[in-house]
């Protein structure tokens, strides 16, 4: 009696979720005797795919993880609709203002002039988000008429079913002409649609880049914001015995029954600072023992062994090098210019690779399809795998582009617009996160891609300076 007095009736002594105990009790739970115990997140269905797919065939490259990860029919993340935004778990550019779309649309305007004004040209976007940086710049493309006539149809590059909903609607598509894609799980995936505000223009969807087909006399404008980060990277470690061993993804020691497909003699420990606390997850980091496949493959370029030392990282995205050499060569032979935003630096890295969830970082091993999976750019990678296919400008931080390219003007029109004070306000906030180096000025790049034949300079790249060119291309890691 005493007992039930004390907790009460036995209809209120219940199993907490996964969820409530790592609310109630952090990740650990603590032992009579002062041990701990790991408190596991939920294993999601994705994750019990990955899981299933790692107990079978042994640990798994980070770029085959986060492909799972971000494009799964099972639960990956893209598969999802309202990823962006203040309601999603990050904000891009695009949505943070429409003077990005803006200064975008008026760099290929003036370049447009500079081409010799060709009556036909494509605009093409890789990973469009919700359509708001296109919209944008159609919105601005319509401000020159002539220009705008030259428009025969916009391209978009996107897999996510979701995303091309998000964008049909974003770029006010008539559903009643809109073509379908043919797919007996999708019947509702747009194809094909007419943009009824935006002149009636054509807009088609692709699942990759080189689906895309346009005439020959017809230029392409090719913008990609925030496309190259998402892509799939392969990590990489220079051992003490000075060869790359591979970083890959394994199941975590808990649920590691047994050894798995591949055998736990080929695995060194996990390596250590890649993320802080992997106790509640089913997965860890683990380095192969001997030089896999895949750094034979990837780090043949003799940069990679002058250039590092013993303990250095790497990270390599041969996708985005296929990627950018297949745009090059597109750009070259269509006479067209292409515009490429990211955030990364202009030289290879070593420990970018993470989670972003509820607009914070995130351990990119947790609870995969709940959160953005995302690396830096290395730029530098990209102009060589475009060398000797187009030539490549920059990049040029984004705050230095911006302003070059007249943001503070426009800033000045729009605020004239207004007389609300808060409107004013909120339109300053956004220009300076933009463009200030302490927000997304400095860490967000540009660079220009132009046919290989191209003469000149395009605006705002500058030529670089003899410090620049003696400048070493290798972030030295600090440990």
């Amino acid at each position: 009696m005493f007992l039930r007095a004390l907790l009460g009736p036995r209809s209120t002594c219940r199993r907490l979720s996964i969820a409530q105990t790592q609310r109630l009790y952090g990740t650990k739970i603590y032992r009579p005797d002062g041990s701990t115990t790991a408190v596991k997140e939920e294993l999601t269905p994705l994750a019990k795919h990955i899981h299933d797919i790692i107990k079978a065939t042994g640990p798994i490259s980070v770029a085959k993880y986060m492909q799972l990860a971000l494009t799964s029919p099972v639960g990956g993340y893209y598969t999802k609709g309202q990823v962006f935004g203040r309601a999603g778990d990050f904000v891009t550019s695009p949505e943070i203002s429409q003077m990005f779309g803006e200064i975008m649309a008026v760099w290929f305007v003036l370049h447009w002039e500079m081409l010799g004004r060709p009556t036909q040209t494509a605009l093409v976007e890789l990973g469009p988000g919700r359509g708001t940086l296109m919209d944008d710049m159609l919105r601005a493309a319509k401000r020159f008429p002539q220009f705008f006539a030259s428009i025969k149809g916009v391209h978009l590059v996107e897999r996510s079913p979701e995303l091309r909903k998000l964008q049909h609607d974003k770029l006010d598509c008539s559903w009643e002409q809109t073509s379908l894609v043919e797919d007996k799980h999708d019947s509702s995936t747009p194809k094909r649609g007419v943009s009824r505000s935006r002149g009636q223009l054509e807009v088609s969807w692709y699942d990759v880049l080189e689906e895309i087909s346009v005439d020959s006399n017809c230029v392409p404008l090719v913008i990609a914001h925030e496309f190259f980060d998402a892509l799939p990277i392969y990590k990489f470690e220079k051992g003490s015995d000075n060869l790359w061993h591979e970083i890959l993804v394994d199941v975590a020691d808990s649920d590691n029954e047994s050894a798995g497909a591949g055998g736990a003699s080929k695995f060194a420990s996990s390596p250590q600072s890649l993320v802080a606390d992997t106790s509640a997850c089913h997965f860890k980091f683990v380095r192969t023992r001997n030089v896999s496949a895949n750094a034979a493959l990837l780090l043949r370029d003799k940069r990679f062994d002058a250039q590092f030392d013993k303990g250095d990282r790497v990270e390599v995205s041969p996708e985005s090098a296929r990627i950018m050499a297949q745009l090059a060569e597109w750009i070259s032979t269509h006479q067209g210019m292409g515009l490429i935003v990211d955030y990364g630096q202009d030289w290879t890295q070593g420990d970018t690779f993470r989670g972003i969830k509820n607009h914070k970082f995130a351990n990119p091993l947790s609870l995969p399809g709940s959160m953005d999976l995302t690396a830096d750019v290395d730029f530098s990678y990209l102009r060589f795998a475009a060398r000797g296919l187009a030539a490549c400008h920059g990049p040029v931080e984004q705050g230095t582009f911006l302003h070059a390219m007249g943001i503070q003007a426009r800033l000045q029109q729009l605020l004239q617009s207004t007389q609300d004070k808060k409107v004013q306000q909120s339109l300053v906030d956004c220009y300076k996160r933009l463009t200030d180096p302490h927000s997304m000025g400095r860490v967000y790049k540009v660079m220009a891609v132009l046919p290989e034949s191209a003469t000149g300079i395009p605006i705002p790249f500058t030529p670089p300076t003899k410090e620049e060119l003696n400048k070493p291309k290798v972030e030295k890691i600090t440990k």
